[in-house]
């Protein structure tokens, strides 16, 4: 499996804005599909944001919608996350995942990144 790396987490006040990178260690990997993740104590892991390799093609949670923005660098092989307008909701451990399939689990998984946001 390829591996990927997460980095830009951090603390940050309420209103700030934080933006993670997700690098993956090969450069021939081509994700068809590339996610960034989160997870708060004790709730589920969500999906927050997605975008195909092209990067025409976007998904983003209701809850994240208009604050944060998915994109990538493909000749960097890194996939960011910028994240405006933060809020004390969005703290979380952050985890960018990868697949080679349209459809399916995500096969890839980086080792998460914390977020968190003071009030």
């Amino acid at each position: 499996q390829v591996q990927l790396a997460e980095s830009g987490g951090g603390l940050v006040q309420a209103g700030g804005s934080l933006r993670l990178s997700c690098a993956a260690s090969e450069r021939t990997f081509r994700p068809l599909r590339t996610g960034w993740f989160r997870q708060a104590p004790g709730r589920q892991r969500e999906l927050v944001a997605r975008i195909n390799y092209s990067g025409s093609s976007t998904y983003y949670a209701d809850s994240v919608k208009g604050r944060f923005t998915i994109s990538r660098d493909n000749a960097k092989n890194t996939v960011y996350l910028q994240m405006n307008s933060l809020k004390p909701e969005d703290t979380a451990v952050y985890y960018c995942a990868a697949s080679s399939d349209y459809y399916g689990p995500f096969g890839s998984w980086g080792q998460g990144t914390q977020v968190t946001v003071s009030s």
